[in-house]
Protein backbone atom coordinates (compact mmCIF):
# COMPACT_ATOMS: atom_id res chain seq x y z
CA UNK A 1 0.00 0.00 0.00
CA UNK A 2 1.12 3.56 -0.64
CA UNK A 3 1.62 6.33 1.94
CA UNK A 4 -1.70 8.06 1.29
CA UNK A 5 -3.64 4.82 1.57
CA UNK A 6 -1.97 3.84 4.84
CA UNK A 7 -2.42 7.33 6.29
CA UNK A 8 -6.09 7.45 5.28
CA UNK A 9 -6.93 4.02 6.66
CA UNK A 10 -4.99 4.63 9.89
CA UNK A 11 -6.53 8.07 10.42
CA UNK A 12 -3.30 10.08 10.27
CA UNK A 13 -1.57 12.25 7.69
CA UNK A 14 1.39 11.29 5.53
CA UNK A 15 3.74 13.50 7.57
CA UNK A 16 2.85 11.44 10.64
CA UNK A 17 3.90 8.27 8.81
CA UNK A 18 7.22 9.82 7.90
CA UNK A 19 7.72 11.01 11.47
CA UNK A 20 7.03 7.51 12.80
CA UNK A 21 9.60 6.20 10.33
CA UNK A 22 12.21 8.69 11.56
CA UNK A 23 11.42 7.73 15.17
CA UNK A 24 11.81 4.03 14.34
CA UNK A 25 8.21 3.20 15.20
CA UNK A 26 7.45 2.20 11.63
CA UNK A 27 9.89 0.48 9.33
CA UNK A 28 10.79 2.57 6.28
CA UNK A 29 8.92 1.07 3.33
CA UNK A 30 10.48 -0.31 0.21
CA UNK A 31 10.29 1.88 -2.85
CA UNK A 32 8.82 0.82 -6.16
CA UNK A 33 10.62 1.53 -9.39
CA UNK A 34 8.26 4.48 -9.74
CA UNK A 35 9.61 5.94 -6.49
CA UNK A 36 6.39 5.38 -4.54
CA UNK A 37 6.72 4.01 -1.04
CA UNK A 38 5.22 0.55 -0.67
CA UNK A 39 4.21 -0.20 2.93
CA UNK A 40 3.65 -3.73 4.20
CA UNK A 41 0.10 -4.68 5.17
CA UNK A 42 0.81 -4.53 8.92
CA UNK A 43 1.69 -0.80 8.72
CA UNK A 44 -1.94 0.18 9.37
CA UNK A 45 -2.04 -1.99 12.49
CA UNK A 46 1.21 -0.47 13.78
CA UNK A 47 0.08 3.12 13.19
CA UNK A 48 -3.26 2.45 14.86
CA UNK A 49 -1.41 0.81 17.78
CA UNK A 50 0.79 3.91 18.16
CA UNK A 51 -2.18 6.29 18.05
CA UNK A 52 -4.19 4.25 20.57
CA UNK A 53 -1.24 3.99 22.95
CA UNK A 54 -0.83 7.78 22.73
CA UNK A 55 -4.54 8.21 23.51
CA UNK A 56 -3.91 6.16 26.67
CA UNK A 57 -1.20 8.62 27.67
CA UNK A 58 1.94 6.82 26.58
CA UNK A 59 4.76 8.89 25.13
CA UNK A 60 6.27 7.91 21.79
CA UNK A 61 9.32 6.56 23.63
CA UNK A 62 7.03 4.39 25.75
CA UNK A 63 5.11 3.33 22.64
CA UNK A 64 8.40 2.25 21.10
CA UNK A 65 8.99 0.05 24.14
CA UNK A 66 5.44 -1.34 23.91
CA UNK A 67 5.91 -2.16 20.23
CA UNK A 68 9.08 -4.04 21.09
CA UNK A 69 7.27 -5.94 23.83
CA UNK A 70 4.18 -6.68 21.70
CA UNK A 71 5.82 -9.64 19.99
CA UNK A 72 7.27 -11.13 23.18
CA UNK A 73 6.22 -13.87 25.55
CA UNK A 74 5.45 -13.91 29.30
CA UNK A 75 8.48 -11.76 30.17
CA UNK A 76 7.08 -9.09 27.88
CA UNK A 77 3.76 -9.24 29.68
CA UNK A 78 5.55 -8.57 32.98
CA UNK A 79 7.36 -5.59 31.44
CA UNK A 80 4.09 -4.22 30.02
CA UNK A 81 2.44 -4.57 33.43
CA UNK A 82 5.31 -2.66 35.05
CA UNK A 83 5.18 0.12 32.43
CA UNK A 84 1.41 0.36 32.82
CA UNK A 85 1.63 0.51 36.62
CA UNK A 86 4.15 3.35 36.30
CA UNK A 87 1.79 5.19 33.92
CA UNK A 88 -1.11 4.78 36.36
CA UNK A 89 1.03 6.15 39.21
CA UNK A 90 1.95 9.11 37.00
CA UNK A 91 -1.74 9.74 36.29
CA UNK A 92 -2.59 9.50 40.00
CA UNK A 93 0.04 12.13 40.80
CA UNK A 94 -1.27 14.42 38.04
CA UNK A 95 -4.86 13.95 39.20
CA UNK A 96 -3.89 14.80 42.81
CA UNK A 97 -2.06 17.90 41.61
CA UNK A 98 -5.02 18.98 39.47
CA UNK A 99 -7.43 18.48 42.39
CA UNK A 100 -5.18 20.61 44.59
CA UNK A 101 -5.05 23.37 41.97
CA UNK A 102 -8.82 23.23 41.55
CA UNK A 103 -9.39 23.52 45.30
CA UNK A 104 -7.01 26.49 45.50
CA UNK A 105 -8.80 28.24 42.64
CA UNK A 106 -12.20 27.55 44.18
CA UNK A 107 -11.01 29.07 47.47
CA UNK A 108 -9.73 32.13 45.63
CA UNK A 109 -12.96 32.40 43.67
CA UNK A 110 -14.91 32.34 46.93
CA UNK A 111 -13.27 35.59 48.02
CA UNK A 112 -14.84 37.32 45.02
CA UNK A 113 -18.28 37.15 46.66
CA UNK A 114 -17.29 39.73 49.27
CA UNK A 115 -18.63 43.30 48.89
CA UNK A 116 -16.60 45.25 46.34
CA UNK A 117 -14.88 47.51 48.89
CA UNK A 118 -13.74 44.45 50.92
CA UNK A 119 -12.40 42.47 48.02
CA UNK A 120 -8.81 41.63 47.58
CA UNK A 121 -7.93 39.31 44.80
CA UNK A 122 -5.42 36.83 46.18
CA UNK A 123 -4.99 35.27 42.74
CA UNK A 124 -3.95 38.55 41.14
CA UNK A 125 -1.77 39.38 44.16
CA UNK A 126 -0.14 35.96 44.03
CA UNK A 127 0.58 36.26 40.31
CA UNK A 128 1.97 39.78 40.75
CA UNK A 129 4.09 38.65 43.70
CA UNK A 130 5.49 35.70 41.75
CA UNK A 131 6.16 37.90 38.73
CA UNK A 132 8.00 40.50 40.80
CA UNK A 133 10.01 37.86 42.66
CA UNK A 134 11.18 36.25 39.42
CA UNK A 135 12.09 39.54 37.80
CA UNK A 136 14.13 40.81 40.78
Amino acid sequence: MRSGQIANQAGVNVQTLRYYERRGLLQPPARRDSGYREYPSDAIRIVRFVKRAQELGFTLSEVETLLGLAAGGPESCDAVQELTAEKIAEFDAKIASLHSMKESLQTLLGTCSRPRHQRECPLIQSIEHDAMGKGA
